[in-house]
């Protein structure tokens, strides 16, 4: 658990991978970030956030996307402004989902794959997601408000057998 002082406030989660070798479909990874009301946290997202989009109030967007990975460092970064997210949510979920184009493909048929979440140049998380080998999907983190508004975050490295879509829907669920 991370969150000193103030809380968090503004926070990178980077993600990174090395390309598909030659002659084989791109390996397309994003990051996805769904935010929850304070009222009800393991509900519906009242709003997700993706490469295609940003969060309503701009607080939660994508600086970089990549479909292929490059190779070189962390490609996808998304930023979190907790520090400026309305009171009414309490709790945001980010993870990475695999595209499954051109066959499944999960977490450990790539190489070089990895998260960074930082808060300034203070790493929170770093994974190279080989706990959840055999997902096509992960959550990464939890973020969540305390009593006196405070942000803090939870490690939260689980896999799922999903396409970005179903991801979504059951990221921010309870599990067993």
């Amino acid at each position: 658990m991370s969150g000193v002082g103030e809380g968090l406030r503004k926070v990178e989660v980077r993600i990174k991978w090395d390309p598909s070798p030659f002659g084989e479909p791109a390996r397309h990874l994003d990051i996805i970030g769904a935010t929850y009301s304070a009222d009800d946290p393991h509900g519906r997202p009242v709003y997700v956030v993706h490469y295609e989009s940003r969060s309503p109030d701009g607080t939660i967007n994508m600086t970089r996307h990549s479909e292929t990975g490059m190779g070189f460092g962390y490609v996808e970064v998304m930023v979190l402004e907790f520090d400026r997210l309305a009171p009414v949510y309490g709790r945001v979920v980010v993870g990475v989902a695999i595209h499954q184009d051109g066959g499944p493909r999960t977490f450990g048929d790539l190489t070089n794959a990895g998260v960074l979440v930082v808060e300034g140049y203070r790493k929170l998380l770093v994974d190279d997601f080989t706990q959840v080998a055999d997902a096509t999907a992960a959550t990464i983190a939890e973020f969540t408000r305390d009593a006196s508004g405070r942000w803090e975050m939870h490690e939260m490295v689980r896999g799922f057998d999903s396409d970005p879509v179903l991801f979504t829907a059951e990221m921010g669920g309870v599990r067993p």
